[in-house]
C-alpha cells in the first residue's frame, strides 16, 4: 500500500530535476499525477515512463492565469477531483543578482514565474482542494527565504521570502477548511538549474560549498521524499511549516574545515 494511493497530485516544473523525481516518488506511493511543464515533452518523458502509468503530461506556463486555470481543469475532469498541490515551478538566470545590476526585466520575470505562479496555482487549485474536504499544498520556497547572501540573486530571493510567507497566510486562512499549507525550504540541490549555474566555474561552487556543513548538494530525492512526507496524511498536523533540507546551512556558524 502507498502512501498517496489514490491522492490526486498537480507537480509543476515536473520537466526535468525535482519536479521530475517528484513525478516518479509520487506515482510510485500509489499517487495520480498531473505532470506539468512549460516544456511537455520533457514532463512527458517522466510521465509516461512504463513502470509508473498513472501521470499524464500537461504544457503549462505558470505565469498565464488561463493556463493555470486549464491544467487544474484537465486534471480533475481526468481524475476525478485533486488533493495536493506541489508547486514547484521556478527559474534562477545567470543575469538575476545585485540588486546593483539586475535589470528591471529579469526582477519581474523571476517574479512572475517564482511569486506570481505559485499565486496562481494556490488560487486555482485551493477550490478543487475544497472540494475534497481538504488536502496539501507544497510550495517550494529556499533557504534564501531564511539567510541572505553576498553572492545575490535579488529577485530570486525576493521571491522565494514572498512564497514562504504567502504559504504561512494560505496555512493561517485555510487551516479549518482542512487545507494543509506548507513552505518546503532547500538548500542547494543537484540539479540541472544549479549545476548551469556552479558547472562553468569551480571557484563560485567552492565558494559556496565551504558553508555547507555537509559538504555536498542535496539529491533530488532527498528533497522530495520531504515532499512526499507534506502530501501524505502522514502529516496532517503539519501546516503553516517552514520545512527545511538543507544540510545544515541555515543551523551553521563556523563550519568543518
Amino acid at each position: 500500500m502507498g502512501r498517496l494511493d489514490g491522492k490526486v497530485c498537480v507537480i509543476t516544473g515536473a520537466g526535468r530535476g525535482m519536479g521530475r523525481e517528484a513525478v516518479e516518488v509520487f506515482t510510485d506511493e500509489g499517487a495520480l499525477v498531473c505532470a506539468a511543464d512549460i516544456d511537455v515533452n520533457a514532463a512527458a518523458e517522466g510521465a509516461d515512463a512504463p513502470k509508473r502509468g498513472k501521470a499524464f503530461a500537461f504544457e503549462v506556463d505558470v505565469t498565464d492565469e488561463s493556463q493555470v486555470e486549464a491544467m487544474m481543469r484537465a486534471t480533475a475532469e481526468r481524475f476525478g477531483g485533486i488533493d495536493v498541490l506541489y508547486n514547484n515551478a521556478g527559474i534562477s538566470p545567470a543575469d538575476d543578482a545585485s540588486v546593483l545590476d539586475t535589470s528591471v526585466e529579469i526582477w519581474q520575470r523571476v517574479q512572475d514565474v517564482n511569486t506570481k505562479g505559485v499565486f496562481l496555482c494556490c488560487k486555482h487549485g485551493i477550490p478543487y482542494l475544497l472540494e475534497r474536504g481538504g488536502g496539501s499544498v507544497i510550495n517550494v520556497s529556499s533557504l534564501v527565504a531564511l539567510v541572505g547572501a553576498a553572492t545575490s540573486q535579488i529577485s530570486y530571493t525576493a521571491s522565494k521570502g514572498a512564497v514562504l510567507s504567502m504559504s504561512r497566510e494560505l496555512a493561517t486562512q485555510f487551516a479549518r477548511r482542512g487545507v494543509r499549507v506548507n513552505a518546503l525550504c532547500p538548500g542547494p540541490v543537484e540539479t540541472p538549474l544549479l549545476l548551469n549555474l556552479y558547472g562553468a566555474d569551480p571557484e563560485e561552487l567552492e565558494r559556496r560549498r565551504v558553508h555547507w556543513p555537509m559538504g555536498r548538494l542535496a539529491q533530488p530525492r532527498e528533497v522530495v521524499n520531504a515532499a512526499l512526507f507534506l502530501a501524505s496524511d502522514e502529516s496532517s498536523h503539519v501546516t503553516g511549516a517552514t520545512f527545511t533540507v538543507d544540510g545544515g546551512i541555515t543551523a551553521a556558524y563556523v563550519t568543518p574545515e
